[in-house]
């Protein structure tokens, strides 16, 4: 299981704001969410999903391509993997880990 993070930027907007983007990827991540293929949080920079890999390079794509389906003419994708072969732990387990460090 893998950890991407994801950022779409959406180049040639009418205005600065871009949380329309945002919304509407959202609602792709969902449907992918709740056919339990991937599981994703939303961060005010990026956006985080998990699951296995060829499923994440489908789903970046699906990402990538909403801001074309509405209009744009261009976009920027940036990506980040975290693909860790040793053993299997989620996003939040990275999260605990530093925390417990944190704690001692």
């Amino acid at each position: 299981m893998a950890i991407v993070d994801v950022t779409v930027i959406p180049v040639g907007t009418q205005t600065s704001s871009v949380s329309s983007y945002v919304a509407d990827i959202q609602r792709v991540l969902k449907q992918y969410e709740d056919k339990g293929e991937i599981r994703f949080q939303l961060t005010p920079m990026n956006t985080i999903i998990e699951g296995d890999l060829p499923k994440l390079f489908e789903v970046i794509q699906a990402m990538h391509e909403v801001p074309f389906e509405k209009g744009l003419a261009r976009v920027c994708t940036n990506i980040r993997i975290d693909d860790r072969r040793d053993k299997e732990r989620k996003m939040e387990d990275k999260v605990d880990r530093i925390k417990g460090l944190l704690e001692e």
